[in-house]
């Protein structure tokens, strides 16, 4: 398989955000949102999911974190579906439960080009530090319209907000790292009986 590696840019109005992604990283993260705990839920993805992440992002905070929360799901959403090119070889699906202290969540994610997110989380606080728990939806809507992947993402337990969104991401993490890795069964081959994703 090539190298899987792919930089996005988006610059607007609002955000001026690059992303560089390398599938088959060592989960190094190097990251400048200006979101402290976004940076820290992120650095749970390129941990997890062993996926090298470079992520500059500069927006309208002094308006709040939405624009640059929802237009880093899409910069990563894009640069995920750039780097995973047609899919041949790779597993496809991936899932994952997630553990802490009290708090458990399982995601599942399948690369089937259909965009598609189903998010049941009541998280316990409005805000974990500054940021609005409500952006996490944000975040995870716009990755999976760009990157065209089915998302189900359940916290099944929790009472600590950021126990709730760290289990997430470190959940989230996993399950990306199963789907893209290389199934040597299925090398060249297309998983899926339509022939195409």
């Amino acid at each position: 398989m090539s190298a899987r590696i792919a930089t996005v840019s988006r610059d607007t109005n609002e955000t001026q955000i690059k992303v560089s992604v390398n599938l088959d990283g060592e989960g190094r993260l190097s990251c400048q949102t200006g979101v402290p705990f976004l940076d820290h839920m992120l650095d749970q993805v390129a941990r997890h999911g062993m996926i090298d992440l470079d992520i500059n992002a500069t927006g309208d905070l002094h308006i709040d974190d939405h624009h640059t929360v929802e237009d880093l799901g899409i910069t990563l959403g894009q640069a995920f579906f750039k780097a995973i090119g047609d899919k041949r070889g790779i597993y496809r699906y991936g899932h994952a439960y997630v553990p802490l202290d009290e708090a458990l969540s399982r995601v599942v994610i399948d690369f089937s080009g259909r965009p598609g997110l189903f998010m049941n989380v009541e998280f316990t606080r409005d805000n974990i530090g500054s940021l609005d728990t409500q952006l996490f939806w944000e975040f995870f809507q716009g990755f999976v319209n760009h990157a065209r992947v089915t998302l189900h993402i359940d916290n099944i337990k929790g009472f600590n907000a950021h126990h709730q969104a760290e289990t997430i991401f470190k959940a989230f993490g996993r399950a990306l790292r199963m789907a893209v890795a290389e199934d040597p069964r299925m090398a060249g081959q297309m998983p899926s009986t339509k022939g195409s994703l």
